[in-house]
């Protein structure tokens, strides 16, 4: 057996009431004027955040769309500027912590997420900004951030279909995890967990959204998926979704949704081990059928001409794409089950 495996520097933070613990792990980063970025749903936890920071306080961003778009990144910049931020403050979904890492591509402050959905982009060094209908991704350990709060009491209003979806996205981070050029043991494992939490997590919460414990392993899940995803990089799921949410602003974590399971039906079998455990970890005997059967479960639109995709986009969007997808985006738009169930 060889490999390579680079584990990332991060502290995580994780339990009930750990957005109490704001202040105290900003003054351990030794930041002294933290800038709060928070999405809409997450203004009450922002609220509170605010007023623990105290003298730390240095702003307020409220403004965060999805996919990072150019204008709302340079606007940050300049109000991180502005207030002399040295630390950021994230909470609420990925786009206040991609909102957070554009700022600090371009300058030197220190990121503190706090997220209150599952998709695990807390935990990777990964930024995309959006201009002119395309989206650009780069990896750099300065966006990373450096400590992550997980406080599952701010996920127990998240509503159950915003869940459902969010979950899809870091299901996403595991499947793929398994067959990049960088995969490895480790990540697998990673991995393979994490699919097992946020599958058993995501099933528990339907029946019972305000169970503290299921949005716990969902948050944990989230964790382990944003690891796997940092160490073992993307592949052609993850660039065909940057392409569709950066040229036709498709809802991020919907289209994940709508192309995993056609994606895992071509690409799983080139890993038959690592299938195999993720099936397991999903309770199903075929990955790309179940993964549709638990979004379908969930409700979560399957198909990305529910999403509002034409069919004349999604042909232009396989032509853009340097690799042949067009069957794959041909089932995806269409919302087609995936064939190879062995049941």
């Amino acid at each position: 057996m060889t490999f390579v495996h680079t584990a990332f520097p991060a502290r995580v933070v994780f339990g009930p009431g750990s957005l109490r613990q704001v202040a105290a792990e900003t003054d351990l980063l030794g930041v002294r004027r933290a800038l709060v970025i928070a999405t809409g749903s997450a203004r009450q936890a922002a609220d509170q955040a605010q007023a623990d920071l105290k003298e730390l306080f240095a702003g307020r961003i409220d403004g965060v769309r999805q996919h990072v778009p150019t204008e709302v990144a340079a606007a940050a910049r300049a109000k991180a500027r502005e207030t002399n931020a040295d630390g950021i403050i994230a909470i609420g979904g990925g786009s206040a912590v991609g909102l957070a890492k554009a700022i600090a591509l371009a300058g030197d402050v220190r990121i503190i997420a706090v997220p209150t959905t599952y998709a695990g982009s807390e935990m990777t060094p990964v930024w995309g900004e959006t201009a002119d209908g395309s989206k650009t991704t780069g990896t750099d350990l300065r966006v990373l951030p450096r400590t992550v709060l997980y406080d599952p009491e701010l996920t127990i209003g998240l509503p159950i279909e915003t869940t459902a979806a969010s979950v899809a996205n870091a299901l996403a981070h595991c499947v793929e995890a398994v067959w990049t050029d960088k995969a490895n043991p480790i990540t697998e494992t990673t991995a393979v967990e994490a699919t097992r939490a946020l599958s058993e997590g995501l099933r528990a919460t339907l029946q019972k959204p305000q169970d503290i414990d299921a949005r716990s392993n969902l948050l944990y899940g989230a964790c382990l998926a944003g690891s796997a995803l940092a160490q073992a990089g993307t592949g052609v799921h993850h660039k065909l979704c940057h392409l569709l949410g950066g040229s036709y602003n498709l809802p991020h974590a919907e289209t994940h949704a709508a192309v995993l399971p056609q994606v895992a039906r071509v690409q799983a079998p080139s890993v038959p081990k690592a299938k195999a455990r993720l099936e397991a970890a999903l309770q199903t005997d075929d990955l790309a059928t179940g993964l549709f059967d638990l979004f379908r479960q969930a409700n979560i639109p399957t198909s990305l001409r529910q999403l509002g995709l034409t069919e004349e986009q999604a042909e232009a969007a396989a032509a853009k794409f340097p690799q042949d997808v067009d069957e794959i985006l041909t089932r995806a738009w269409t919302g087609t089950r995936p064939e190879g169930a062995a049941r």
